[in-house]
């Protein structure tokens, strides 16, 4: 009898590794990288990239910034379109007094497309490492309605003391990603176990408020998405490895999931039915910008980019059905006097039958 239970046990699990594997199969396609290109670089530190589509046109955005990566009010966000994702034109640059504009994410919502960044309060000269302080940031944007003409930028109301970050749409209203200091705590420097990082709700997209806590210690960039029920899916950078975040409406209670690895600069993104999650990755060979397909709980890498040094934040659009655009900035190559130039890239991927 004891034999017999035994036996059905194990069919039992032989048969559900089986299913799993076989479902593991059909979404973790193959990908073709193709076309890989340096699409902008002026000689200055440009990273930290979003892509969009709005109105039958692409949209690319990032920072650029004569002083490199470092907090200075020299930064300015720039945005290029693009009809067919090859030939690209500068349509709008923006810079906010006495701040440094970093880490700008496009949003379409009410019929608008928003470019949001987030802001550190620089003064006149690059921001010494030891006076950086969440407490002193606040989030701007500007809009377009046709992609062409653009206003603002203007500060974003309830995001003083927020490091402002990805958003998204559900339900007639926008969602924001913002990470801060547990009430406000004081000092110059940020303890990380301090920082909390929130989920804000708009009605217009200008005025926010809080919705729900993605992390409650070590906040810091998160990635989300909203599944047709309303479901909240997010990716978490920590310190250590990331997190894989779930929440139901009305997002006041979250499950969270260590991953296998550490990703700097977050992107979660759909493709078709499957779920692509990129960032920097830590190899033996240095960080690297790389895709993965999440299944489940689980990231399967597909891609990794020409890339090195500084690098990462990349940004997705679908272009087609098996057909998709990816953006990252780097600093692996070098110009005609061997130094490193930190430029912005882009990758065509298509999945392969």
């Amino acid at each position: 009898m004891r034999k017999g239970k035994t036996m059905n046990i194990v069919i039992r699990f032989v048969s559900i590794m089986l299913i799993s594997l076989a479902t593991f199969n059909t979404f973790a396609a193959d990908v073709k990288v193709s076309n890989l290109r340096r699409v902008f670089h002026n000689g200055e530190h440009n990273a930290f990239t979003d892509l969009a589509r709005f109105k039958d046109k692409f949209y690319l955005t990032f920072r650029s910034c004569p002083d490199g990566h470092a907090v200075n009010s020299t930064a300015s966000v720039i945005i290029l379109a693009s009809d067919d994702t090859k030939d690209w034109k500068q349509v709008h640059q923006f810079n906010v007094a006495l701040r440094d504009t970093r880490d700008p994410h496009f949003l379409v919502f009410k019929d608008k497309l928003f470019v949001y960044t987030g802001t550190w309060y620089s003064g006149t000269t690059t921001l010494d490492r030891t006076d950086y302080d969440l407490n002193k940031h606040l989030g701007y944007a500007v809009w377009s309605e046709d992609g062409a003409q653009w206003r603002g930028p203007v500060m974003l109301e309830g995001t003083f003391g927020h490091y402002i970050w990805r958003a998204d749409t559900f339900g007639g209203k926008a969602y924001l990603c913002g990470r801060r200091k547990a009430g406000f705590a004081m000092g110059a420097r940020d303890d990380r176990k301090q920082i909390e990082s929130l989920m804000l709700e708009s009605d217009d997209g200008f005025i926010w408020r809080k919705r729900g806590v993605f992390q409650e210690t070590e906040g810091n960039e998160t990635a989300f998405l909203f599944e047709a029920d309303g479901t909240a899916l997010g990716i978490g950078r920590r310190t250590g490895n990331a997190q894989l975040l779930r929440s139901k409406p009305p997002y006041t209670h979250w499950e969270r999931k260590d991953l296998d690895r550490y990703i700097g600069g977050p992107l979660l993104a759909k493709w078709g039915d499957r779920y692509v999650v990129g960032g920097r990755r830590i190899t033996k060979g240095g960080p690297k910008t790389s895709l993965c397909w999440l299944v489940g709980d689980q990231l399967q890498e597909f891609a990794e980019f020409s890339s090195g040094g500084d690098n990462s934040y990349p940004g997705f659009v679908e272009l087609a059905p098996g057909r998709a655009l990816v953006s990252y900035y780097s600093s692996h190559e070098r110009d005609a006097s061997g130094k490193p130039i930190t430029a912005i890239y882009l990758a065509d991927l298509t999945m392969k039958d």
